[in-house]
């Protein structure tokens, strides 16, 4: 419940900065404008920053669109595809927590499960699971289910549980199409309107780069791509994580040289590790990898061999096995 707050005012609060305080500052700044300034002003610029807004708002609807209604199709294709061709395998519920409300309509737990992935290296991994047949107890620590591993890994989801059926919500997926085309609709009446109330008869010599048609649709998309970073950073998920955890192969690498990079994050060094591993082909590798160590865990700098993955087509794209194990 704290959490879904927490997430719901910062989202309010971003919307703030990206929508209704851009405009604010405009039409305050602008309150005493002079019309007669349009006179002045080069008509190809105001067509320039028209045409950068433009492209600004069809690269965030665009995806809008991909998020909200193209994901879902694309989705259930995968699941389906994941289904036909994917690899079986049988994970072992090492912890089951129940997370959804007491008067929900299924029960939701947070799984944390033990399974071999694709090169056949143990692993565990956390995933979020919907029960609708509650009254089997299928979920609960100690328990195993069936799971199918996708073959390609090249997007979510990465693994399904093999009862999964694939379906597609109608009255959801109308309510995502029809709010698209609110937005849709309310971005081309801005620009009517805008074009209609400061244009005075100059057409869009009135468009500057702090125009809310330019700023909005910038900020939302700094929102987007700074989140993106962000997240991926505090998490340490991305493709090539989940990449090697599921198709890694696990192995022990020799400790050559630890030493500190010079960067801090959090107060907490950043740390370049010099690795030697001898692949399943009898091969030696030399690599490096980059790990922000807290203070508290500076001893594995002190270790002489450490436990990695590395994926067998690319011995040089390696990770720590504590590190992928976190991962969800």
């Amino acid at each position: 419940m704290k959490k879904n707050f927490v997430i719901i005012f910062w989202s309010l609060y971003m919307f703030f900065f990206a929508i209704p305080f851009p405009m604010v500052m405009y039409y305050a700044i602008n309150s005493e404008f002079d019309v007669n300034t349009l006179k002045d002003k080069n008509p190809w610029l105001g067509l320039s920053i028209v045409l950068i807004s433009l492209i600004l708002w069809v690269i965030l609807l665009i995806g809008y669109f991909r998020k909200w209604i193209l994901q879902i199709l694309i989705t259930k294709r995968n699941l389906e595809h994941i289904k036909t061709t994917g690899v079986a395998r049988e994970a072992k519920i090492l912890n089951a927590v129940k997370i959804s409300r007491p008067k929900a309509k299924h029960d939701t737990y947070d799984l944390e499960l033990l399974f071999r992935n694709l090169a056949d290296a143990e692993i565990t991994h956390k995933t979020i699971i919907t029960d609708v047949k509650p009254h089997e107890r299928r979920f609960e620590a100690g328990k195993k289910i069936s799971l199918i591993l996708d073959r390609d890994m090249k997007e979510s989801p990465y693994f399904i549980i093999a009862t999964t059926k694939a379906s597609i919500n109608i009255t959801s997926l109308f309510f995502r199409i029809l709010m698209w085309f609110i937005v849709v609709a309310a971005v081309l009446g801005y620009y009517c309107y805008s074009y209609q109330t400061e244009s005075y008869g100059w057409g869009w010599r009135f468009m500057s780069f702090g125009h809310p048609l330019i700023v909005c649709p910038a900020v939302l998309l700094f929102y987007r791509y700074f989140l993106r970073f962000i997240l991926a950073k505090l998490t340490g998920v991305n493709s090539d994580s989940m990449l090697i955890k599921f198709k890694g192969v696990k192995t022990w690498a020799k400790l050559i040289k630890a030493s500190q990079t010079g960067t801090y994050i959090n107060e907490q060094p950043m740390i370049r590790f010099e690795l030697e591993y001898t692949d399943n082909r009898h091969q030696v590798h030399k690599c490096s990898l980059k790990k922000v160590i807290g203070l508290l865990d500076l001893d594995l700098t002190k270790q002489e061999q450490i436990e990695i993955f590395y994926l067998e087509e690319n011995p040089k794209q390696i990770a720590f096995a504590g590190d992928l194990n976190a991962i969800v």
